[in-house]
């Protein structure tokens, strides 16, 4: 469970977009950001650990927000879900075939993309125990690159390896350590988010881990720290070695690895073919990262049609318990589009993928809002947080502050457009796709059902899990 949460969180945001975070807001507002961004997926990994080791469930956060603030809500928190995953998984098809291009430039790029796809169906379709299997072994490589960078650099920041110590010059040359001031910094805010993102995991597995009401508060209680260690002992790394105004940061691109922050430092150390390692590794995040999408969006389609929310068809199992008609049709799903980039200039394949992206946080705001709710509920049912088998810390402040932190990341998703004064419909549109998108979800189901909000006083309390002892091939 840890490795699944731990391999959610580190991707291409640590190993690519890292480095043009340090050239937009230096060090110093790179670090300030990411620690502020991680520490509101702190609070809200508590608020949902609390919540799916009460109700361990693979609904997770769709089924909690259905049960504690409205069934329209649930809906649309359930179904913003699954489509950000889905779409994740047609992103990272396309940059599977990216990375294998720099060994590979003369294969077709669709060969890589098929192959892709097939894997990490295949560890899907085999049993949820494959999944986990895969996952960890994943995860385990990311991390052990990250262990081994950090190593690195420190050894080269004091003058060990790679000849005399760094010292603070990165720090203090320019505009550094921070660059750019509070709007910049604002800017990274949403980067660090879409980088965090995938930490939600832990809740949807939770609905098949043996004994959830120990396994994910461990999880979450040990995941935040290493992966905010990951997270600022990189970018502290990079910032002691590598100028912000280094041309290389400010150009990370998936699709030239040879600039990836990660390989420059590697190669001022000496360590021989830097880049084909880091591009091994960024090859394991996204296939970690599809692996896990698929996984994610598959267990949240087929809860959505156990609570009616999806056609009935989805709901049927196969022998070894795997919920194949919702895998194969989020398999589907994915790869039409993906095949959105072969047509026209690829502008539907780009709304697709701002819709998602804007998904991420609008399913944290609804982690946090489902949570105090969830604890409105404890208190008029004359209940008492001692029952919890995990207790948040910081409540009512953690998701009230978790909630804040996204709505601003929300609001500010086109900042740029409005400080120079560019505004247009259409850009406005691009940015915000995926509010207008959760909204129709939200009040068209609040429509057509006349569903109202839940009553925390008639909310449902009980500790009945959809599929926990379901099958004994568990995560």
């Amino acid at each position: 469970m840890t490795m699944i949460a731990m391999g959610g969180a580190i991707g291409t945001g640590l190993f690519v977009a890292s480095g043009n975070s340090i050239a937009s807001a230096g060090p110093g507002g790179a670090l300030v950001a990411y620690i502020a961004i991680g520490l509101m997926v702190y609070l809200l990994m508590q608020s949902l650990g609390e919540m799916s080791a009460w109700r361990p469930t693979s609904g997770s956060f769709g089924d909690h927000a259905a049960n504690y603030v409205s069934p329209s809500f649930g809906f649309a928190i359930g179904w913003n879900y699954w489509f950000n995953w889905a779409i994740t998984l047609a992103a990272e098809l396309v940059a599977a075939a990216l990375v294998m291009r720099y060994w590979f430039p003369d294969v077709p790029s669709w060969i890589w993309s098929a192959l892709f796809l097939l894997t990490v169906f295949s560890l899907n379709a085999l049993s949820t125990r494959a999944y986990g299997e895969g996952e960890f072994w994943l995860a385990a490589i990311k991390v052990a690159a990250v262990v081994v960078f950090l190593g690195l650099g420190v050894l080269m920041i004091s003058g060990i390896m790679g000849g005399e110590p760094s010292g603070f010059d990165n720090w203090t040359t320019g505009e550094a350590p921070f660059v750019g001031g509070p709007i910049t910094i604002l800017a990274i805010f949403m980067v660090a988010g879409f980088s965090f993102q995938g930490t939600e995991l832990v809740g949807v597995a939770a609905g098949e881990a043996k004994d959830p009401e120990r396994t994910v508060p461990k999880a979450i209680r040990t995941v935040f720290f290493r992966i905010l260690l990951f997270y600022v002992g990189a970018i502290t790394v990079i910032g002691f070695l590598l100028p912000y105004t280094h041309p290389n940061l400010l150009a990370s691109d998936i699709e030239d690895i040879a600039i990836s922050p990660f390989t420059l430092v590697l190669e001022n150390a000496g360590v021989a073919f830097a880049s084909s390692i880091m591009n091994a590794v960024i090859l394991t995040a996204i296939l970690s990262a599809g692996n896990s999408g698929l996984y994610a969006s598959t267990r949240m389609l087929w809860s959505l049609a156990m609570d009616g929310k999806a056609p009935k068809f989805l709901r049927k199992l196969n022998k070894r318990g795997i919920p194949m008609r919702a895998l194969l049709a989020t398999s589907a799903f994915g790869l039409l589009a993906f095949g959105t980039t072969w047509f026209g200039d690829g502008a539907v394949y780009t709304w697709l993928i701002n819709a998602s992206a804007l998904a991420g946080f609008i399913v944290w705001a609804g982690i946090a809002w489902t949570h105090y709710k969830f604890r409105q509920a404890f208190k008029a049912q004359g209940r008492s947080v001692k029952e919890l088998p995990f207790r948040a810390k910081f409540f009512p402040a953690g998701p009230i502050i978790a909630l804040a932190m996204c709505l601003l990341v929300i609001v500010g998703q086109s900042y740029e457009a409005f400080i120079n004064d560019t505004v247009t419909p259409l850009s406005l549109l691009t940015s915000y796709i995926g509010l207008p998108l959760f909204l129709a979800f939200w009040f068209g189901h609040k429509f057509a059902t006349k569903s109202h909000a839940v009553d925390p006083a008639q909310a449902d309390l009980s500790r009945n899990p959809q599929i926990v002892d379901r099958r004994s091939d568990l995560v």
